[in-house]
């Protein structure tokens, strides 16, 4: 068994800013050599969140929608009485999507769906440069 780990710093615009990652995550896993095992996709921060997803125009503007519903950006929370930075809706809809996704690999290749993609979601409010780190295991 091997680990192979790599880093992607990619530019956001922040507000549900949504990347697919997948294209990249495919090109450091061929380049790794490995074909079985599991890729580790891993968002440092506090206000970003990796989630599968259809990568489409629809859902692209859907997601967004649905989060603020369900964590409004226009109401005050207690981090930001304790930052003053007016980011705590980012920080509770990170917290919802989670950091982190492993997806499975065999032949060398990502054993995604059809229509589903890697995808980074940048809640904050403001532009980031954001490292996602990629831990693949196998053989």
């Amino acid at each position: 068994m091997r680990i192979v780990q790599e880093v992607i710093t990619i530019s956001t615009r922040g507000h549900n800013d949504i990347q697919d990652l997948t294209p990249e995550v495919e090109r450091r896993l061929e380049a790794s050599g490995l074909k079985e095992g599991q890729a580790l996709v891993f968002v440092q921060g506090s206000t970003a969140g990796v989630t599968t997803m259809e990568y489409e125009p629809g859902l692209v503007r859907d997601l967004p929608e649905l989060l603020e519903k369900l964590v409004p950006s226009n109401r005050s929370y207690h981090h930001d009485e304790t930052w003053g930075d007016a980011n705590g809706f980012s920080h509770l809809r990170a917290s919802l999507l989670g950091p982190s996704l492993m997806v499975p690999f065999a032949g060398g290749r990502l054993q995604l769906g059809t229509w589903q993609q890697i995808v980074l979601v940048d809640f904050d409010n403001r532009p980031r440069s954001r490292n996602v780190l990629l831990q693949f295991v196998g053989e």
